[in-house]
């Protein structure tokens, strides 16, 4: 036996599913990939993330961006190997799939569609700060209905720009991400020439003036952690790459360490900058409502808060432009998956573009941009989403590790340590992500349930117990840590105090990899069985 396939969860149209893919023009070399990696990781957050991170930890926040760095480089090698290893467009909603089944197929599907919704948040961020300009288009904490006409104008225009090919969208994204990276670095050059205070990182209470443990707060409070998130965006471009088992991991890998070094100056930027006159209560006291901005502005550097309050715009709209391209890639690949209907996955013969897949989701944004009541809270929430794709590509990346250790890439020795590693790491990315949002964020993936039990009944490629067998860690999975986000300290009842709640988070991780892993290993390929001479698979 060996693990699942595209053949067995396609049937006997699998030779359309390798026409489609065999249309998608291979374009991307390591900057095109990195690009779209950074692009992804770094949006408006990078205006707003070095103050949060002083607030909690104060100068120390420095080395809670290189944790996060660290953090986030651990879970992405499990991405980088399925991405060298397994190339495919979307792929990381086609690996839960192959590794453990439709149920955990389905639930990770509706994760990843759902997450749209992360994309329409960066169009209404894009909208909201234009308003500094427009005060019209966004009025008492949400869009106004001019505001909601000129997001969807954004959409169609940033979906019209992924239109014409990869090749293009890689043209686009590299000169974003040129911007992207010269006004950060303009702005943290232009405060350490003008009014940079060593004192600062020593004075009021030291380095470290609420203590180590506060750079751990930082990690998630502080939002540090999602600043550096965003990272597998590569490896959904991995079957639109030159040699992927060569660029995939390069670009990945490249793009946390581009981030974090850009984040880095950033919050010694500020660090150094803040007046005397704002540190009166220490680091806890100071809030500012645009912090570089205003920064700018009280060392008469007009010419740098001109141009931050445009990038305020320009950044939110690199990483949406790239949003719209992942976005279609998924689509893509559940249509592959069989969770969205055949047509969609059609590839443009000339363009190499999944062209359905981007109308698709242009439709799911212009709804997710309509000012409901209460909708924007909910869409708001869904870009947590995606967090769930990289705790089942460790598992994947587990069950692979056993059953065809072949295919390795040799990128990550060591994937029976990383892979466990890399789950518990996500799964405290998600546990972080606070209670009012997995409150809803969580049982929304649930709809994939009923939605596999329905496709089940139309292609019974493998006998429901087999496939409730294989998935079923995943529900169990989503209700404990729903749980334990109420009754945690990220906003739940605080039943469980910190720091006690991570180490019990942790704890089920570690006791749910191996019984998912099992679960997704047909059983004569179980290591007991399939090892000889005392030597498994690494």
């Amino acid at each position: 036996m060996h693990v699942a396939t595209a053949t067995e969860y396609s049937g006997p149209e699998d030779e359309v599913v390798r026409a489609e893919e065999s249309k998608l023009r291979r374009h991307l070399g390591v900057w095109g990939l990195t690009a779209i990696g950074f692009s992804n990781i770094v949006g408006s957050g990078w205006l707003f993330a070095s103050m949060y991170a002083a607030q909690i930890a104060g100068p120390a926040a420095l080395l809670a961006w290189v944790a996060a760095g660290i953090l986030c480089a651990l879970v992405a090698l499990v991405i980088v190997e399925l991405g060298a290893s397994r190339p495919e467009a979307g792929g990381t909603v086609r690996w839960p799939l192959y590794a453990s089944g439709r149920l955990v197929g389905s639930v990770i599907g509706v994760s990843a569609l759902l997450s749209v919704g992360a994309t329409s948040a960066e169009l209404t961020a894009i909208v909201q700060y234009a308003g500094h300009y427009l005060p019209w288009v966004y009025k008492d904490g949400s869009l106004t209905w001019s505001g909601v006409l000129l997001a969807v104008v954004l959409s169609v225009i940033l979906t019209a720009l992924n239109w014409y090919g990869v090749r293009l969208f890689g043209r686009v994204n590299n000169t974003l991400t040129i911007i992207k990276i010269a006004v950060p670095t303009l702005t943290v050059v232009a405060l350490i020439a003008s009014g940079f205070h060593a004192a600062n990182l020593t004075g009021h209470g030291g380095f470290a003036p609420y203590g180590y443990g506060a750079v751990l707060s930082a990690l998630a409070g502080g939002g540090i952690v999602y600043s550096v998130n965003g990272f597998q965006a590569p490896v959904d471009f991995s079957g639109e790459a030159r040699d992927p088992r060569r660029t995939v991991p390069l670009a990945v890998l490249g793009s946390i360490t581009l981030a974090v070094l850009l984040y880095l100056a950033l919050q010694l930027a500020f660090l150094g900058a803040v007046p005397e006159t704002l540190l009166g209560h220490g680091w806890h006291g100071v809030d500012l409502d645009s912090p570089f901005g205003e920064l700018a502005v009280a060392l008469n550097l007009q010419l740098v808060a001109a141009m931050l309050y445009a990038d305020a715009v320009i950044s939110p709209g690199g990483s949406a432009y790239v949003g719209i391209a992942i976005d279609a890639r998924h689509t893509y690949a559940l249509a592959k998956n069989r969770l969205l209907p055949r047509p969609i996955m059609v590839v443009d013969r000339r363009s190499g573009v999944p062209r359905r897949a981007l109308l698709l989701n242009l439709v799911v944004v212009i709804v997710f941009l309509l000012p409901f009541g209460g909708w924007q809270h909910i869409v708001s929430v869904m870009g947590d989403l995606y967090l769930l794709l990289y705790a089942a590509a460790a598992v994947a990346a587990g069950v692979f590790r056993v059953v065809e250790p072949e295919r390795l890439s040799g990128w990550v020795p060591g994937l029976r340590v990383i892979a466990p590693l890399s789950f518990v790491l996500a799964s405290e990315f998600i546990y972080w992500s606070g209670w009012h949002d997995l409150r809803i964020a969580l049982p929304l993936t649930l709809a994939g349930v009923p939605l596999f039990v329905a496709l089940w009944r139309t292609d019974r490629s493998a006998p429901l117990l087999t496939e409730l067998r294989r998935g079923a860690w995943l529900v169990a999975y989503l209700l404990t840590l729903t749980l334990l986000s109420g009754l945690g300290s990220f906003a739940g009842a605080n039943l469980l105090p910190a720091p006690y709640d991570s180490i019990v988070v942790a704890l089920v991780a570690l006791v749910v990899f191996p019984v998912a892993v099992r679960s997704g290993v047909p059983r004569s390929r179980r290591p007991e069985r399939a090892t000889a001479g005392g030597r498994g698979p690494r």
